[in-house]
């Protein structure tokens, strides 16, 4: 057990209560692997399922790791309004392609407080037209909020869609200025 191959492989992870309701945080040596909004049983489960088949370690409930206990004290200093970035090595095995291209272009590109349109990220990786795949590629973020796909907007105005649902993204832009605080 003490073989570092196998350290290198362990999956841990934790629920945290949020302003947005419980969030599964999951990393792996490398880093934050993965980030759930709405952990409760069943989505907590089906998320927990999926990190075992897409890394092929079985995840082990770890809320004291130093990962997750600093991406804990990290999203608690965002909620409050004390921090504006994440720093926190993150794992992107779980996307390739365009959708790491682009997510990571969003992670280092669209600070705090600013908002981008789903055209604009493709010109930026050099895809111009490919708003729908950058639509894609945010649905399939899987660090949403520390990677941040709720600052993604479509162009004519409109708040676009988000896997944490339209509440949420509502909820983080309000949090960050770019909205009015929601009234109900």
């Amino acid at each position: 057990m003490d073989s570092h191959g196998q350290y290198e492989q362990q999956v841990v992870w934790t629920v945290v209560a949020s302003d947005l309701g419980p969030l599964l945080l999951a990393a792996t040596g490398e880093g934050l692997v993965n980030v759930v909004f709405h952990a409760t049983g069943p989505v907590r489960d089906k998320a927990l399922a999926r990190l075992a088949s897409r890394l092929g370690a079985e995840p082990v409930e770890a809320p004291g790791s130093p990962l997750l206990t600093e991406a804990t004290g990290q999203l608690r200093d965002y909620f409050a309004g004390g921090r504006q970035a994440f720093e926190l090595p993150l794992d992107w095995s779980l996307i390739s392609g365009f959708s790491r291209q682009v997510l990571r272009e969003l992670a280092s590109g669209v600070p705090f407080g600013t908002v981008v349109g789903y055209g604009d990220l493709a010109d930026r990786v050099g895809q111009p037209g490919a708003a729908q795949a950058v639509g894609t590629a945010m649905g399939a973020n899987p660090l949403p909020l520390v990677v941040p796909c709720h600052r993604v907007v479509e162009s004519d105005g409109g708040i676009g869609g988000f896997g944490g649902g339209l509440e949420t993204k509502r909820k983080l832009l309000a949090l960050e200025g770019v909205l009015p605080e929601p009234l109900f």
